[in-house]
């Protein structure tokens, strides 16, 4: 069981000017054959604004980020990122919109062939061809610094433990600057300090760059730490929306039972 109860959210309050809406989830229904995934559900995350999406396995939120990045479309419903419905964007705009976006895979997904730096200048290299190669290298450099990674340019991924791998891969999301940061259980896999050394990190990120954050994941805790609001999803259903004490104090016999399991 989660003891998170003495630990205080340490997300800032934001100005109402910094709520409009980065991604908005309306109504969104997905099934994949007759497997009902997402059900109407509904999600809104403002600028600067951290949601952490909680959930058994199985019920839905790697998907939603999918949809969010534009992988997948709903059967009905809308995504929108800042104002723009993904349905049926041009590649190109889509692609446009894809750029304002960082994310961070489940398992970092590291390059084994390429270097902690080229790893981390792989989207540049794509996304900005006016950038020499060692203008990418420089600015690999200085992400790899932001995340605490500064002198493991040259090492591979496997010569760096897990919780290091997060961490090149959280430069890597930032490589173009995005307005939003997807996050697919940033702390997967990784040991009790580790973990924690990753949520801290993820805050530092938040406060410098303000960004709108979408954080899947199993660790209530590090959902405590990190998130302004936490989604609580069962079968495809947003069971309950609120901050941690929200959470504790909810009389759904899902939610109490969610807590006590986490």
């Amino acid at each position: 069981m989660v003891t998170a109860t003495d630990i205080p959210s340490q997300q800032p309050k934001l100005e109402a000017e910094d709520r409009a809406s980065a991604v908005a989830v309306e109504n969104v229904h997905k099934s994949f054959g007759v497997n009902k995934v997402l059900n109407g559900i509904s999600l809104h995350v403002g600028r600067g604004e951290t949601l952490a999406v909680l959930g058994r396995s199985g019920t839905g939120k790697s998907v939603l980020l999918r949809l969010i990045i534009g992988l997948s479309q709903p059967d009905s419903g809308s995504v929108s990122v800042f104002g723009e419905d993904l349905a049926g964007l041009s590649i190109d705009k889509l692609s446009a919109i894809r750029k304002k976006m960082g994310f961070l895979f489940q398992h970092a997904a590291l390059y084994d062939s390429l270097t902690v730096a080229e790893n981390v200048a792989f989207p540049l290299q794509h996304h900005r061809s006016e950038m020499s190669k060692s203008e990418r290298r420089q600015r690999a450099a200085e992400l790899l610094a932001e995340v605490g990674m500064d002198g493991s340019l040259d090492k591979m991924p496997s010569d760096i433990s897990g919780g290091m791998q997060k961490r090149v891969g959280l430069a890597r999301a930032l490589a173009l600057d995005p307005e939003i940061l997807l996050l697919d259980e940033p702390t997967a896999g990784l040991d009790p300090i580790s973990s924690r050394e990753i949520d801290n990190l993820i805050l530092k990120l938040q406060r410098e760059h303000q960004m709108a954050s979408i954080v899947v994941t199993h660790d209530l805790l590090s959902a405590k730490i990190i998130a302004s609001r936490l989604a609580l999803l069962d079968k495809g259903n947003v069971v309950i929306e609120g901050n941690f004490e929200d959470l504790e104090h909810s009389d759904i016999a899902f939610v109490q039972q969610f807590l006590k399991q986490s």
